[in-house]
């Protein structure tokens, strides 16, 4: 019975010859840049939270007769969006990784660019928010 399982596990995995190996280590090597952007994302999405609380611990410790711009939490807000994208960013990534996988083990491999452009409009979307919101804050000044 063991014996069984073992020869299924073994017949699924086929030898792959060098030029299936390269194209696989180069999907891997595509996951791996996924996985540094949403990285980035994410990172960057924590920064502009932390700085935002920082400026807040700032105006509370100065007193509100200061000229720190009112707070209206929109840099939480948009910290949180962006290590959302980020989430979602990796597990896109990881679904394509294995679609990939899949079209070059059945030798079947069609292109697709849906995630790159996914991503490229939210991230114009939320630049264009976060330069909107950077406008009005400096107009208070």
């Amino acid at each position: 019975m063991e014996q069984e399982n073992k020869n299924n596990t073994t017949e699924k995995k086929q030898p792959i010859n060098s030029q299936n190996a390269r194209e696989h280590l180069a999907n891997e090597r595509t996951l791996l840049a996924w996985i540094r952007t949403s990285i980035g994302i994410m990172a960057f999405g924590f920064v502009v939270v932390k700085f935002s609380l920082f400026i807040k611990q700032i105006s509370l410790l100065l007193g509100k007769d200061h000229s720190l711009p009112p707070q209206h939490g929109y840099s939480s807000i948009i910290g949180i969006i962006l290590v959302a994208v980020g989430a979602v960013v990796l597990l896109l990534a990881y679904l394509k990784f294995k679609k990939t996988e899949q079209q070059l083990n059945d030798e079947n491999f069609v292109p697709s660019s849906k995630l790159v452009f996914a991503l490229t409009i939210i991230i114009l979307s939320i630049s264009v928010l976060l330069i909107m919101y950077l406008v009005e804050s400096t107009k208070r000044y």
